[in-house]
């Protein structure tokens, strides 16, 4: 039996488990341990090169910030999910362009030997069939994604290199606009193209030949247009929010969400504080962590000691300007409930930004996601509707990518 699990007598069953101090009913537990679940944006991989980490120890997310790990995994019922190689946005350069490529082979290679030094509890998944049989043996599934298509350059032929690695899901912009796309959060505030560009209209249809499945997070609205138009497969918002919850550049409006949801498309709900609500400035905070972002820098090698410095820095923030105003787990769930009323159980999923900015009060990491599931089953949504949202979903917009590929 799938995660080896032992149903107890009917009053056991009854009894709560903690997780960061709250709790679900152990029938939830249970349930959720059950089912199969993927989360579709997980920066992990971010972790996976820091000096001293190991994906293999539990780690605390108030100590050192992480938010997944194996043991974490296991506990908060997460089977797997979308692996991101992310790259931050750079100069539109053929040296920028480098930089950036070389980049995102190396922490996609950090990803592969990851699954290859644990064999025993992780496994490479490229198909959407694969994942049910890997869950089965009770290992993580990795799937591959890229956030932000900025490293392939000028050259959407690069994309092949990342698909033979193991990619399935690709973005095209982050929080700037690029060579593939216009950003939803770019610092001018004005379109670049009004939507793709003729390369990131190249560059579409190169994922369709592939069977890589378009990720319209961080790009703007105007590019999710385009993608419904063109795209000959299903899109996927890998974790993005709505906008009649909140008005925010990153999340999009209803109208999206239906069109979207028409084209057999699918939003993964993300738990990035900043995109679920208003927050109180706290500017001492904001220059704080400004300074000390300032001192990490991408690609980076830092030693044991530097980020133990850094990590006492951040600590520090901490104590001196505690962030009081953080949204809250409910704040997260009013987003996915209203997306549910509008397109139903059939174009949602969970992709809540791990290890990338996302958890919020009462979910802080993995550990605390069968509290999504005991949200859903006490909205009224049924196990078969909750399991579409933790998993059914994507597979199928991934399946459809498949089957759409060229041959």
């Amino acid at each position: 039996m799938r995660k080896n699990l032992v149903l107890g007598a009917a009053l056991i069953a009854l009894l709560p488990v903690a997780a960061h101090g709250q709790s679900v009913s152990r029938q939830v537990y249970q349930l959720h341990q059950k089912l199969l679940t993927l989360d579709t944006h997980l920066d992990t991989p971010a972790s996976l090169d820091l000096p001293g980490w190991s994906i293999e120890e539990g780690h605390d997310v108030h100590s050192d910030y992480t938010q997944v790990d194996l043991p974490r995994m296991k506990k908060g019922g997460l089977d797997g999910g979308f692996w991101a190689i992310y790259t931050s946005q750079g100069p539109l350069t053929i040296e920028g362009f480098r930089k950036a490529r070389d980049f995102a082979i190396l922490r996609g290679l950090s990803i592969r030997n990851m699954v290859a030094a644990d064999p025993a509890n992780f496994q490479l998944a490229l198909e959407a069939k694969d994942a049910a049989p890997i869950a089965a043996t009770g290992k993580r599934i990795v799937y591959m994604s890229i956030e932000n298509a900025y490293p392939l350059g000028e050259d959407v032929s690069l994309l092949q290199t990342f698909y033979d690695m193991g990619v399935r899901v690709s973005g095209f912009a982050h929080f700037a606009h690029n060579q593939f796309a216009d950003s939803s959060t770019d610092p001018s505030g004005k379109p670049r193209y009004g939507g793709l560009s003729p390369l990131g209209k190249e560059l579409l249809k190169e994922m369709n030949r592939l069977g890589v499945v378009p990720d319209a997070s961080h790009s703007s609205d105007q590019v999710l247009d385009d993608l419904l138009a063109l795209s000959t497969t299903p899109v996927l918002l890998t974790h993005s929010g709505c906008k009649a919850v909140y008005d925010h550049p990153r999340n999009i409006d209803d109208a999206h969400l239906k069109a979207l949801a028409a084209k057999g498309g699918v939003i993964q709900m993300n738990a990035y504080g900043a995109y679920l609500r208003a927050s109180k400035p706290n500017p001492q905070r904001q220059e704080a962590m400004k300074a000390l972002f300032g001192q990490m820098r991408e690609g980076a090698k830092l030693t044991a000691e530097k980020r133990a410095e850094l990590l006492a820095k951040r600590q520090e923030i901490d104590r001196l300007y505690p962030d009081t105003d953080r949204p809250t787990f409910d704040d997260f769930m009013k987003h996915m409930l209203h997306a549910l009323e509008v397109v139903g159980p059939d174009h949602v999923g969970i992709g809540a930004d791990w290890d990338g900015g996302g958890g919020v009060v009462g979910m802080e990491d993995v550990v605390d996601l069968p509290k999504i599931t005991d949200a859903l089953l006490k909205a009224g949504y049924s196990e078969a509707d909750v399991q579409k949202i933790w998993s059914g979903n994507v597979l199928r917009v991934l399946a459809a990518a498949e089957a759409a590929k060229a041959h």
